[in-house]
């Protein structure tokens, strides 16, 4: 099926926190995915579906419902891991990252997929029906408006993404299959609110607005005028952008693995979650990953205190939230002043 050709991603002026959120997750899904919260018009929906453009490609096994790595043959789905034991491994195929959209009238079934009971019992034989989980596995998962989307299923969603695996049972029968994720949330407040325990288990959170900059204005406008009137040829005059920045994000996702952490660099994420009164220990973990990933994206062996200081604002903003609709803007030099 043709996909729908998108505003690429390098073209969306300012957002930048926005934009370095998306992309840093993109280098390791670990981080724990993006709450994007903004009134309408912000280019929410538009950044992250973009992403399609600059997200890298994998091998992935011959068909395959989850599309499974070939490198990474221990987080396979049963299939294939009995495909391989038998000797008879999948053959893999250049696959690209996609952007799966999770509508908000999807049903617990619909986002976990089914055992089909029936079949089950007449031949003795498991079958499943993947669902949205399985479409998302080494993909990104989206969901716009993920405020108005029953918590029952932003938890299934959360705990999806943070254990890497979608567990379905049924009348004493199981079934599991690898679902690894970027998860991407985005909601305008005004419509309604996570509960804090859901806002907490997002590892980044970023709160945009409407630019109010004139020239910046003009060009926003500018930009999608020159879109709308041919898509395939703006297209064509980003595509240079589009694979240097796609091949910063193949290139640190490489890196990743070597990235050090000195002392120093702990201390500093500690010493930033103590002061602002994070409870817990999934603010730490998410920024010491994300300040990893930012280090890779700028080519460097090593994390440093401007790492920690670029990422800290995503991962603490919405961790600061008390009461219901409090804003969770930090000020200027708030980071900066707790290390001095």
């Amino acid at each position: 099926m043709e996909r729908k050709i998108v505003f690429p991603f390098v073209r969306i002026v300012g957002q930048e926190p926005m934009k370095k959120a998306l992309v840093l997750n993109i280098v390791d899904p670990g981080i724990g995915g993006v709450l994007v919260k903004g009134e309408k018009g912000t280019a929410k929906s538009t950044a992250v579906r973009s992403l399609e453009g600059i997200m890298p490609r994998k091998t992935v096994n011959e068909g395959c419902p989850f599309r499974c790595e070939t490198s990474r043959p221990d987080d396979a789905c049963p299939e294939c891991k009995d495909m391989i034991a038998a000797g008879n491994p999948p053959k893999g195929i250049d696959a690209p990252m996609r952007v799966v959209e999770l509508p908000l009238s999807a049903t617990g079934d619909r986002v976990t997929g089914t055992l089909d009971i029936e079949h089950i019992l007449k031949t003795g034989e498991r079958k499943f029906d993947p669902g949205i989980l399985a479409q998302a596995n080494g993909n990104l998962l989206y969901v716009d408006e993920v405020n108005l989307l029953d918590d029952h299923l932003v938890d299934l969603l959360l705990d999806s993404a943070a254990m890497g695996v979608n567990y379905v049972e049924r009348e004493g029968i199981s079934y599991s299959h690898p679902s690894r994720f970027v998860l991407v949330g985005t909601m305008n407040p005004e419509e309604g609110d996570l509960r804090p325990q859901l806002l907490d288990r997002f590892g980044m959170s970023v709160d945009v607005k409407g630019d109010a900059d004139f020239e910046k204005k003009k060009e926003i406008v500018r930009r999608r005028i020159e879109f709308d009137a041919d898509p395939a040829a703006y297209l064509m005059a980003a595509a240079k952008e589009t694979e240097e920045l796609r091949r910063r994000i193949r290139e640190a996702r490489d890196k990743l693995p070597g990235i050090g952490v000195d002392d120093g660099s702990l201390s500093d994420v500690v010493n930033i979650t103590l002061n602002f009164g994070i409870d817990g220990h999934r603010a730490e973990i998410a920024m010491i990953r994300a300040a990893k990933a930012n280090a890779a994206l700028d080519g460097r062996g090593k994390v440093a205190r401007k790492d920690v200081l670029e990422v800290a604002p995503l991962v603490i903003a919405h961790r600061l939230r008390r009461r219901p609709f409090e804003s969770t803007e930090l000020n200027p030099g708030d980071i900066e002043r707790c290390l001095s």
